[in-house]
């Protein structure tokens, strides 16, 4: 939420206005999953609320769709309690991280459209999450891979298995949906096992 919509929605009758705000992102879940991509005003009138007062939540599509994207705000793939071996914890999330983004892929597509534009907007892609997430995964080997190399193999792992090598495997290599997830964790087992094998580059 930008600083404009947020001031509104926590400026007096906040609970008013969050419910407003939660019947507006409801309605734009439900269009994004119908195969939409809605703007503001298509938001607004699935909702029953005005377009002037929708933009008062939402200044942009972009803001719109960036509020209603899923699960932005995870802070970890692993279970708790995690397994101890930095291979096995790497599967786990890379697995979790493949299935969300096959189980919400046009909500992924959408995001990754928005992503390529100029607009300044902080979009769930522009954010890092997964990368995040394999770091975690990869804790376990920080002290032989030191700071960097485990962020460079945190990077490596998230583009194998993100929206974006979805997206080629699909509409370029002509893959299926099972054939997709077996590639994009044969190259995460690939990837993590060559980097135990010689650490990623870092700079000098």
């Amino acid at each position: 939420m930008n600083v404009m919509s947020r001031d509104y929605v926590e400026a007096g009758r906040t609970r008013q206005k969050q419910r407003t705000r939660d019947q507006l992102l409801a309605a734009a879940w439900q269009l994004l999953e119908s195969g939409d991509t809605p703007r503001v005003e298509d938001a607004a009138e699935a909702a029953g609320i005005s377009r002037t007062t929708a933009y008062r939540y939402f200044a942009s599509q972009d803001e719109l769709l960036a509020a209603a994207f899923p699960e932005t705000a995870a802070r970890s793939l692993l279970p708790d309690p995690a397994p101890a071996d930095a291979r096995a914890r790497v599967t786990v999330v890379a697995g979790a991280l493949v299935d969300r983004i096959r189980d919400t892929e046009h909500l992924q597509r959408t995001m990754l459209r928005l992503s390529l534009g100029d607009d300044p907007h902080e979009l769930p892609l522009r954010q890092g999450r997964a990368i995040g997430w394999f770091a975690e995964a990869l804790e376990p080997l920080r002290d032989q891979l030191g700071d960097e190399g485990l962020q460079r193999l945190a990077i490596a792992l998230r583009s194998v298995c993100g929206i974006e090598t979805r997206v080629w495997l699909r509409d370029i290599a002509g893959l299926d949906g099972p054939a997709i997830r077996e590639l994009q964790l044969w190259l995460v087992e690939a990837v993590l096992l060559r980097a135990l094998d010689e650490p990623p580059p870092v700079d000098e």
